[in-house]
């Protein structure tokens, strides 16, 4: 992959510059020292991945990532001295587009690949996620009690920690659904994202443990760096498998999990993300007979896996990002009374 580097501190620059080429895999298309030189040099020499510093002189990494998702999207890792200590800013950065987060290799040890290894899992996932192309259902155990509430299923990526607060913040507290979400995260910002939804949100949000029932009036997150899936009708699980996805938890699993074992009505979500993921699973909840929904163009932050489904034909219906939450409330209220949603 081509990356471009953008740190103001020429140390923590040269540290991560030897790290990429020591390997193979990795060039470095160009380094940055401002938010405002990493814009104009994504316009002139767009690479496949930019490493962005949250911390930067005159526009910050949160501004630079919008402002290059805005112009000329592409994948973005962030690359700070402590994701722990700016969770507000990753969480804003991601909003805009950004993929994830990973701290800085450490500085000074004398072994430019110290602590290397963190950073290049990323940039190797991101690069699987930008060229996957889907995948097949997880078969997990069967069979239990048949729920009488439909389940509402919703992915997203890149930009989708704020998509997913502008849809839960129009849900009401007494949504007679359930609401489980897989949004690609690293499974260490998934209880401050959890919390941050649940701030937005009229219903408690909280992490998918092993065994969970999904609840109406209740939202659950996918919580582990593993899949989550239906394993019976009322259950929910973790698995590994597959392992050769570029992101665990993959959307397409879960939405594969509930063709296979919902037994009541259900929906599916696709919102804003890079990559495919998602896509072939919509694809099979819309099959089954369920109305799908993926998020429309001018409002993904990224139009990558609502593209990808409509291109499909997954979507049953393509809507702009501020009335996926009113839909969903109709679609749920026609369904509870019996109503065929139009």
């Amino acid at each position: 992959m081509r990356i471009g580097i953008v740190n103001d501190l020429p140390m923590a620059a040269e540290v991560l510059r030897r790290i990429l080429l020591a390997t193979a895999e990795h060039q470095v298309a160009w380094i940055a020292a401002t938010g405002e030189d990493a814009v104009a040099l994504c316009r002139q020499n767009l690479p496949d991945l930019v490493l962005m510093d949250l911390m930067l002189p005159g526009i910050d990494g949160v501004e630079a990532t919008r402002r290059i998702m805005a112009e000329t999207p592409c994948p973005i890792l962030l690359v700070t001295a402590s994701v722990d200590a700016n969770v507000p800013r990753v969480f804003e950065a991601m909003g805009h587009g950004a993929l994830d987060a990973v701290d800085t290799p450490a500085i000074g040890t004398g072994n430019p690949n110290e602590g290397a290894a963190p950073l290049l899992r990323k940039i190797t996932a991101i690069g699987r996620l930008v060229g996957e192309r889907g995948g097949a259902p997880v078969r997990p155990r069967a069979i239990e009690t048949v729920p009488s509430y439909p389940l509402i299923g919703i992915g997203a990526s890149a930009g989708g920690p704020a998509a997913l607060a502008t849809v839960l913040s129009g849900l009401p507290a007494n949504f007679p659904a359930a609401v489980v979400m897989v949004q690609h995260v690293d499974e260490r910002f998934t209880a401050g994202m959890a919390e941050w939804l649940g701030g937005h949100s009229a219903m408690p949000v909280r992490l998918a443990r092993e065994n969970d029932s999904p609840a109406p009036g209740t939202v659950l997150l996918a919580a582990r760096e593993a899949h989550l899936a239906l394993k019976s009708a009322s259950l929910l699980g973790y698995t590994p498998h597959p392992r050769d996805y570029a992101y665990r938890p993959s959307i397409d699993v879960f939405f594969h999990s509930l063709v296979q074992f919902w037994k009541g009505e259900a929906f599916g979500v696709l919102l804003t993300g890079m990559g495919r993921d998602g896509a072939l699973g919509l694809k099979a909840v819309r099959d089954k007979g369920w109305p799908t929904i993926a998020q429309d163009r001018a409002s993904s932050a990224v139009y990558g896996m609502p593209k990808a489904a409509a291109e499909l034909g997954a979507a049953s219906e393509i809507l702009p990002l501020p009335g996926i939450a009113a839909r969903l409330v109709s679609m749920v209220s026609r369904s509870i009374s019996r109503e065929p949603v139009p």
